[in-house]
Order: structure tokens, then sequence, then C-alpha cells
């Protein structure tokens, strides 16, 4: 049986790392503008975590968690989001204790069982940003700049930023009970995962993908008629702020998120209908999990989904040379000097490849064309006696004539 990577996944080969180095180095160079730092937290944790803080009425813990038990007998998740396990660390690693706010970032694989289509897979990667400590509606716009500014940084046009607000608990009660009244007359009709969801969390069920589902909620009521006072000037504080910042958006009532942890302020950044980030404030999660009651507010945008918007939007991300020298050489003794010279100008950062396969000096420049070398030079017995050789520019094949064993004047040159 041929061996294959599992359905939902993929390889990603040489000749498109780059993009994801180049991605991954502009995010987080963008995140520490905004005074972000770096968390890594475990590929997995307890299942637990995820039921307590993503929600046993989403699709996500009901459908797509990819979960197992491990030898101890213990229940095992490989996480399906960024969010539950950033709090876990901030709260286990008591980091509430320190001043406020805490600022972090990650990029991080995530795992979710579900249908496999055009720009996400069962296996994909999230940059995320979390914020702890603070509930100032400011914080909101400044995580959806910071989001927006990733875009405009790529020269990503025509997106539209979508907000909402989703109440706290105390306002979402009533909205629930109207929400209910409503549902109960088409109660039959729903698909039998919104049947569940309707006394444990009617407002997932206005997050459903099934179109009969859909159009039982088109006019529901909205939850913007419900919010309490403090959500409601939360809301309209966040409003002034984006529009402070300059950043264009729409309100749009039906974005619940599919996670239960969001409470006030939702957003979705939309690329051609396709939810290309999204985040909110979520200000119980930190105490759910086991912490202190603290505010929190962050996002999650999908790697392969923003390359997906690049490619759409015709834009590339500029490539460096794989090479930056190839060293060619003629005979054993500049073999053995190649391979001296290679090694001395990797000691002071180059990237240099000679050839290992006995090639021609013909068949070299073959290898260094394909390998994308910015310089080639070869080596021979009249080089060695006269310490000099020709270093050649591919891109334009001017040539420079530079003492071999003046190493800086080549990495000048060169670089």
């Amino acid at each position: 049986m041929e061996m294959q990577a599992p359905k939902g996944t993929k390889d990603l080969l040489p000749q498109n790392s780059y993009k994801w180095q180049y991605l991954e180095r502009l995010l987080g160079n963008i995140a520490k503008v905004y005074g972000c730092r770096e968390i890594r937290t475990p590929i997995f944790e307890h299942t637990e975590l995820f039921i307590r803080g993503v929600g046993e009425t989403t699709d996500v813990v009901q459908k797509e968690m990819y979960t197992f038990k491990d030898k101890g007998d213990r229940s095992i998740t490989l996480k399906p989001e960024g969010t539950a396990p950033a709090v876990r660390a901030f709260v286990e690693s008591r980091l509430f204790n320190e001043m406020q706010p805490t600022k972090l970032f990650y990029f991080t694989p995530v795992f979710r069982y579900e249908n496999v289509q055009k720009g996400r897979l069962r296996q994909h990667h999230q940059f995320g940003v979390e914020v702890f400590g603070a509930k100032d509606a400011t914080l909101d716009a400044e995580i959806i700049s910071l989001a927006m500014s990733v875009y405009h940084k790529l020269k990503v046009k025509n997106l539209k930023l979508h907000i909402n607000s989703i109440g706290c608990p105390k306002c979402r009660k009533k909205y629930n009970e109207a929400l209910k009244n409503y549902l109960h007359i088409n109660y039959e009709n729903l698909c039998d995962t919104c049947k569940t969801r309707f006394d444990k969390n009617p407002m997932r069920i206005l997050d459903c993908k099934d179109k009969n589902c859909k159009k039982i909620v088109k006019d529901a009521p909205l939850i913007l008629e419900f919010l309490c006072d403090e959500c409601r000037t939360h809301f309209e504080d966040l409003k002034i702020y984006l529009e402070a910042m300059e950043i264009n958006y729409e309100v749009d009532p039906l974005i619940v998120r599919g996670l239960d942890y969001y409470t006030k302020t939702v957003f979705e950044i939309v690329d051609d209908n396709i939810t290309v980030c999204g985040g909110g404030r979520y200000d119980n999660l930190i105490e759910q999990i086991g912490g202190t009651s603290m505010p929190a507010v962050g996002f999650g945008m999908g790697i392969e989904r923003l390359l997906l918007t690049l490619e759409e939007n015709n834009i590339d991300i500029p490539k460096e040379p794989h090479i930056d020298l190839y060293v060619g050489y003629m005979g054993d003794k500049a073999k053995i000097e190649a391979a001296k010279f290679v090694n001395l100008l990797r000691s002071n950062n180059l990237k240099c490849e000679y050839d290992h396969m006995n090639r021609s000096v013909k068949n070299e420049m073959k290898y260094a064309n394909k390998i994308d070398a910015k310089f080639t030079v070869v080596i021979g017995e009249n080089e060695l006696t006269s310490n000099k050789a020709k270093f050649k520019r591919m891109s334009d094949g001017e040539q420079f004539e530079l003492e071999l064993n003046n190493i800086d004047s080549i990495i000048n040159i060169i670089k």
C-alpha cells in the first residue's frame, strides 16, 4: 500500500517554506510593535480544558476534536484552537499576579476533524494574539488594528471588517429567552445538533451551517436589541476608537462566532465572503479555567487562509536567494580547497554550497542555477596559483575578480 499523508493534512515542501518563514517574521514583528511577546503551548491538552473553555455545545467540541486516551487512561485532545491553551498557561504560571495587561502572540498547529475544503484543512496553522487584564474598549480596537495592519502591510485590499456585540451573561439571559420563544415554533424543523443547543445555548443555533436552520434564524431577534447599559456603552466606545483609528467597519448583528467563551465584542475580517480572521472579547474564560476574574480579548488568523488570500489577490511573497554562493571546482586539489573555502564562508554567515556529485563544471553551473545561487565561482589550478577567481552574479552575468583569501571583500560583493 502506498503511504500518503492523512486526509486534511499537507506537506510543506522546501519550495514553499520561504512563504511561511516570511509571514511568521512579518506577523511576529507586527505583534511586537503592539507590545506582544511570544508564547508556545503544548500540541495537546487535557480534554476538559476545551470542554470547559470552548464549550460543550460548540461544533468544535461536539464534532471536530481529535480526542484519545493516553497510556495513563487520561483523555487527551490535540488542540483545536489556541486561546484556551494560552489562558491555561497564563493561569498555571500565575501571570495574573504581574502588572497588566499581558500581551501574547503565538503560532500553532490546530486540529479539527471537519470537511476538507479550499483553505480549510484538518491540520492547519494559526497566528493568534491574546491580551489579558484590561476591559476597556481601547484594547478591542487595538487588537483589531493589529489584525488589520497585517493585511495592510501585505497590501491586501477590499477586505471588510464586521463587528458585533453578543453581550454579557446578564443581557444574554434575556436574549436567550426571546430567541427560544422565536425558535420554539420551528423547533421540529431544526437539525439534531441545534435541538440539543436549544436549551443549553440557543445562540449557537445562529451559527449553524445547516441551510434549513439558516432560514429559520433569518428573522430571529437580534442581540443588539437586548444589550445591557454596560455592554451597549462598550460597543459604542469600540466604534469611537475604530473611527479614531480610521478603521472602516460594518455592524453585523448575526456574528456570534463558533466558540462559547466570547462576550461583548466579536469581529470577523472577511474577504469575498470568506472569513480570514476572527476574534473578540472573552471576559469570563480565565475564571472558568480556574484563574481569577480577569477580562481578555484576542483573535486567530489562519496561515493557510492568509496564503490563499494573498494568492487570490495576486500578491507575491518575496523570495530570497536559496544560496549566496555556489563554489565549483576542477581537480582533486581544488576540491579540497573548495571544501575549506566553503566552510570558511559559512562561518561568516554566507549561504554556500559546492559539488558533492563529481559533476563536470558545466553541470555544476546548471545545478547552481537550479538552486537559485546568487553568485558562482569556479576554482581550478590557475585560481589556486594566483589566489584570484572570478565571481559571477547570476542575475546579470557581471563578473568580479577577487582575491580568495580576502573574505571581507567577498562578503561585501555577495551581500
